[in-house]
């Protein structure tokens, strides 16, 4: 079946209301291929980035498929990060904003009597990291009894940051029968060694790299000498006039000098990395989410998993030593079929590693012969 729009998929007129306003049409490579055999009740591997919109394309079937009768948690949603939690959470609610489904994201870093307290309450989705989801099931204070529907999202990166042996306990307190799909930026062999063990003949998806927005990024980068780098960095803002964007660096201490510097010439800056604790880090984000800060200046905690709309330019202030690293964030620009600009301040030193990216990417990636961009 050939699927082009949203209408053409069997779904009820509360999720399509929902659809319809929050603007979305043709539903992207990911969707249209996993939403009808999640629908169907199979399991499914997804291999697809942030951004592609793999998280309506668990969370329509999830919606569709599950009871919001009764206050048993029937859904499970694994993510790496308490930011991706939160923003998995509130797009499902968007999502189910006309069913009387509840939604819970359940992570760490906040108080855990609060979750309890919605948890007695009743809700049908819990959206949690593995630590969290863990410390209430110990306490008893979640029953995954009822359990119909789990997901692991970015189940390469909770394999990266080491949460193979909490995916396995959490898993073992759901029912067997459960439907369980997995969804990941890249398949390895450990990843498909959780999908061989706990997926029952999943349906494959793999949407290939050259779909994941790349296309839709303008790629620029400009040569500099490094004690030029900040000057060359004005000149970019102001001369191109940009309004919204992420700027990266490698270090903390980078960022927060860097968000200084720019603050101090005027610029509407904040930093953002591992160092702020949860409640500063969702200060920061909600503040740029809602415009209220122009300049995000982030290490690679930025680089996955934070899913802001209509960021213009993604801006490398340092060239990161892994190139998969560069993909992650520019990805953060482009998003759900939108175009993006990229631009990568290229230090002489750092001219192997940029070269190395360029070796990796189909895409072109152009000098710059200004600081004004022609696009």
């Amino acid at each position: 079946m050939n699927i082009q729009h949203f209408e053409d998929l069997p779904l009820s007129l509360e999720v399509m209301k929902s659809i319809k306003e929050l603007g979305f049409i043709r539903p992207s490579p990911i969707q249209a291929q996993a939403i009808i055999p999640m629908l169907e009740g199979k399991d499914v591997i997804g291999q697809a980035q942030t951004g592609t919109g793999k998280t309506a394309a668990f969370g329509i079937p999830m919606i569709e498929r599950l009871n919001p009768e009764g206050n048993s948690v029937q859904g499970l949603i694994l993510e790496p990060t308490r930011e991706l939690a939160i923003q998995v959470a509130e797009h499902i609610s968007q999502l189910s904003k006309y069913t009387p489904f509840k939604i819970l994201p359940i992570y760490g870093g906040e108080p855990i009597q609060k979750q309890i307290r919605n948890l007695n309450q009743g809700v049908h989705i819990v959206v949690g990291t593995p630590g969290r989801i863990i410390d209430h099931l110990k306490r008893r204070t979640l029953n995954l009894a009822s359990v119909k529907i789990v997901v692991l999202d970015e189940a390469d990166r909770m394999l990266d940051m080491g949460f193979i042996h909490d995916i396995e306990y959490i898993l073992s307190k759901a029912p067997m029968n459960r439907q369980t799909s997995l969804f990941s930026a890249t398949i390895d062999d450990s990843v498909m060694n959780i999908c061989n063990n706990y997926m029952k003949n999943p349906e494959k998806i793999f949407v290939s790299k050259d779909e994941i927005a790349l296309t839709q990024i303008n790629q620029y980068y400009l040569v500099v000498n490094p004690k030029n780098k900040f000057e060359v960095l004005c000149s970019i803002l102001d001369e191109n006039h940009i309004k919204r964007a992420i700027i990266f660096c490698k270090t903390r201490r980078g960022t927060s000098r860097l968000a200084n510097m720019l603050s101090a010439r005027g610029y509407d800056a904040k930093p953002f990395h591992a160092g702020f604790t949860q409640s500063q880090r969702n200060l920061v984000v909600n503040s740029f989410r809602k415009r209220r800060i122009k300049l995000l200046v982030a290490t690679d905690v930025a680089s996955r998993g934070l899913d802001i709309q209509e960021i213009t330019h993604i801006i490398n202030y340092d060239i990161p030593l892994n190139a998969l690293v560069y993909f992650h964030r520019i990805g953060r620009t482009a998003r759900m079929g939108r175009g993006g600009t990229a631009i990568s301040l290229v230090g002489y030193g750092e001219l192997p590693q940029f070269n190395n990216i360029k070796t990796l990417t189909k895409t072109t990636i152009e000098e710059l012969e200004s600081m004004h961009l022609v696009i």
